[in-house]
C-alpha cells in the first residue's frame, strides 16, 4: 500500500513545476470558454454551481478529504474553510464577469492583483525587469478589450482580489507538501460546495433535465476545477510565492488564445505583442527564494 504514494511522489518530484503551472494555465481558461457556451442553456451561476459540485464529488470520490479534517489544527482548518469560500464566491464573480465582458479582458484585469505579489517578493534587477515587461504585456491585452457592461468590470475587479487571496491561501495549504495540498484541497472545494449552493443550485435545474448539459457541466468542472487547481498545489509546493505569481503573467496572454480557438474572439497585431511582451517577461525571471 505505500509503493503507490512513494511511486506518486518520485514522479511529482521529477516533474518540473513549471509544467504542472503550464498545464494550469492552459485549462484555467479552457474550463471558462466551454462554460460560456453552456451560458445560452443555463443559468451563469447555475454554471458555476455545476463547476464546483462536479470537482467536490471528484475529489470526494478521489482523495476522500473527510479522512484527514479532524487532524488538521485550528489554524489550519480555518485556513481550509477560507479557501473553500474564496474559491465558491471567486468562481461566481468569475463567471458574471466573462458573461459580460470578453474572456481576454477578465483575464487581464485577474493578472493586476498577482503584480502586487510579485512585487513585493521581487529583490533583484533581472526580475524588475521581467515583471515590467510582462506588465506591459498585460497591459497592451487589457487596453484594447476595455470595454464592455460597467457591471461586468465589477465582477472582474472582484475576482481579481479574490485570486489574490486564493494565491496566498493555496500556497499556504501546499507548503506541507505536494500530495497533503490536494487532500486540502478536495477539503476546500467540499467548502465551496456549501457556499455556493444557496446561490447557484436552483440555477442548475435545466442542466438535470438534459444529460447532454449535466455532461457538459461535469466537463467544465474537471477542466476549470480538479486539473488546474491540482496543477496549481503541485507547482505551489516547489516554486516561491513571488515566482508563482508572476508566472500568472501568461494567463491574460492565454486567455487571449483560448477566447480566439474556442470563441473566435480574434486578437490584433497589438494584443499578439502583448502576449510576446508576458512570455518575454517569464522567460527573464529567476526564481528567487
Amino acid at each position: 500500500m505505500t509503493a503507490r504514494p512513494t511511486t506518486i511522489n518520485r514522479a511529482i518530484a521529477a516533474t518540473p513545476p513549471h509544467a504542472f503551472f503550464l498545464v494550469s494555465a492552459v485549462f484555467h481558461y479552457l474550463g471558462p470558454a466551454f462554460a460560456v457556451l453552456l451560458f445560452s442553456y443555463v443559468d451563469v451561476l447555475g454554471v458555476a454551481w455545476l463547476r464546483i459540485a462536479s470537482a467536490a464529488i471528484v475529489f470526494a470520490l478521489w482523495r476522500r478529504p473527510w479522512q484527514f479534517i479532524m487532524r488538521l489544527r485550528p489554524a489550519q482548518r480555518q485556513t481550509l474553510i477560507a479557501l473553500g469560500v474564496v474559491l465558491a464566491v471567486m468562481n461566481a464573480c468569475f463567471y458574471l464577469a466573462i458573461d459580460r465582458l470578453p474572456l481576454g479582458t477578465v483575464g487581464a484585469i485577474e493578472f493586476f492583483g498577482p503584480v502586487a505579489l510579485t512585487a513585493a517578493g521581487t529583490r533583484t534587477r533581472r526580475n524588475l525587469a521581467a515583471l515590467v515587461v510582462a506588465l506591459a504585456g498585460v497591459s497592451a491585452l487589457t487596453d484594447l478589450r476595455f470595454a464592455g457592461e460597467p457591471l461586468g468590470f465589477v465582477f472582474a475587479f472582484a475576482n481579481c482580489v479574490l485570486f489574490v487571496l486564493y494565491i496566498v491561501l493555496g500556497h499556504r495549504i501546499a507548503q506541507d507538501g505536494a500530495v497533503d495540498g490536494v487532500d486540502r484541497l478536495g477539503a476546500a472545494m467540499l467548502v465551496a460546495l456549501a457556499a455556493i449552493t444557496p446561490l447557484g443550485v436552483a440555477g442548475a435545474g435545466t442542466a438535470f433535465l438534459d444529460p447532454r448539459l449535466l455532461a457538459a457541466g461535469i466537463g467544465v468542472g474537471v477542466c476549470s476545477s480538479v486539473i488546474p487547481y491540482v496543477c496549481d498545489q503541485l507547482a505551489m509546493a516547489r516554486l516561491p510565492r513571488a515566482t508563482f505569481a508572476l508566472l500568472l503573467a501568461l494567463l491574460p496572454a492565454t486567455a487571449v488564445v483560448i477566447g480566439a480557438l474556442v470563441l473566435r474572439q480574434m486578437p490584433t497585431a497589438v494584443e499578439l505583442a502583448g502576449v510576446a511582451l508576458v512570455v518575454i517577461g517569464v522567460a527573464l525571471h529567476r526564481g528567487e527564494s
